[in-house]
């Protein structure tokens, strides 16, 4: 009985544990830096008033939004076997577009 050919097949990819975590919290991390943000002063003044709002463009933030969504997908969906250098590389855009999206959006605060 030959365990090495089971025991490959079960092995845990790192590269899409990373990937799947990060979309996973994508949602959630959005929704707490937007509560963070909002709670504040500065935030308040500029929802009641247009004083003193960020002048972070929102295409930056959409854009980070969908690099981190279209990157980590691209990483569940890719196989395992081929280009591993570049799949991750995608886990680290995916991760360094969602750090980026949560400060720009605490950023308002």
């Amino acid at each position: 009985m030959n365990t090495a050919r089971t025991t490959d097949d079960r092995v845990r990819d790192d590269v899409r544990v990373a990937a799947g975590w990060g979309l996973g919290l994508l949602l959630p991390m959005v929704v707490f830096c937007a509560l963070v943000a909002f709670t504040s002063e500065r935030a308040g003044r500029c929802l009641a008033y247009g004083q003193d709002c960020s002048p972070v463009p929102d295409q930056l933030l959409y854009g980070s939004f969908w690099t981190s969504l279209v990157a980590g997908a691209a990483v569940l969906a890719w196989p395992r076997t081929r280009w591993a250098g570049a799949r991750v590389g995608a886990v680290l855009v995916q991760w360094g577009a969602q750090l980026l999206l949560a400060a720009l959006i605490l950023s308002y605060a």
